[in-house]
């Protein structure tokens, strides 16, 4: 049976012949900007019940109606890492949310540091990004963009059991090494177009949980960092290795 070529995220049961009505924005994507019509085959998941293939039962302007036909994937949840970074440019910003969905990240957490230069950030906004990033790389799992949080606070309240990797930038030009990354709860942590503050970078090194690495003998813009940490972290222990 041929995949079908669309794909739609949805917040709804899912199982065989459950029905899905669809929402405005669902609907006109769907018949208005894919011209899908009665019959048509639509991939659907919801983060919880895997992916589904659907048919088109109502298709309307305003609204319409999916039927699931048959299970195509089964729910996969990636492994326990979850991507922090200073929120940077939207445009920049937007590209890490992404990005860190396509790559396996669990849980997204922007972070205000001292030296952040972007304290606005559309949690709904970046939230629908981490969908779309879904929808287009094939993963059942979205993971929760947060709300921006102030580093210092979310140190202070940290659970030990989840370990830190540290990016620091002022270890630019020495080996990278992993051999301390072992398999468990994890947290990467990306600082900003600033780096770390001496207060930030020195309390992350005190802690017993926080691991810090060199990224290479370049210093990375925060978004090609992400990605860099988050293959160096996949490739250790996540599900690439």
């Amino acid at each position: 049976m041929e995949k079908p070529k669309t794909r739609l995220f949805v917040d709804h049961p899912l199982g065989e012949e459950q029905a899905i009505p669809l929402e405005r924005e669902q609907a006109h994507y769907l018949f208005g900007v894919m011209r899908l019509d009665a019959g048509a085959a639509v991939a659907v998941f919801n983060g919880r019940d895997g992916e589904w293939r659907a048919e088109v039962t109502q298709a309307g302007k305003r609204g319409g109606t999916l039927q699931c036909v048959a299970q195509t994937q089964p729910q996969s949840t990636p492994p326990d890492v979850w991507l922090m970074f200073a929120p940077v440019k939207k445009a920049r910003t937007d590209f890490i949310v992404e990005k860190a969905v396509e790559m396996g990240a669990q849980r997204i957490v922007p972070v205000q540091t001292e030296f952040t230069n972007s304290e606005r950030l559309r949690v709904d906004k970046q939230q629908a990004h981490a969908v779309e990033a879904a929808e287009q790389c094939g993963a059942t799992f979205v993971p929760t963009v947060e709300p921006l949080q102030r580093l210092d606070r979310l140190l202070a309240d940290w659970d030990p059991a989840r370990r830190i990797l540290f990016c620091d930038e002022s270890a630019v030009g020495a080996k990278v090494s992993l051999t301390a990354v072992t398999p468990g709860p994890w947290a990467i942590l990306i600082g900003p177009e600033g780096g770390f503050s001496s207060a930030e970078r020195d309390r992350l090194r005190g802690l017993d949980h926080a691991v810090p690495i060199s990224l290479g003998p370049r210093i990375l813009r925060a978004e090609t960092a992400a990605v860099a940490a988050m293959t160096a972290w996949q490739m250790a222990v996540g599900d690439w290795s």
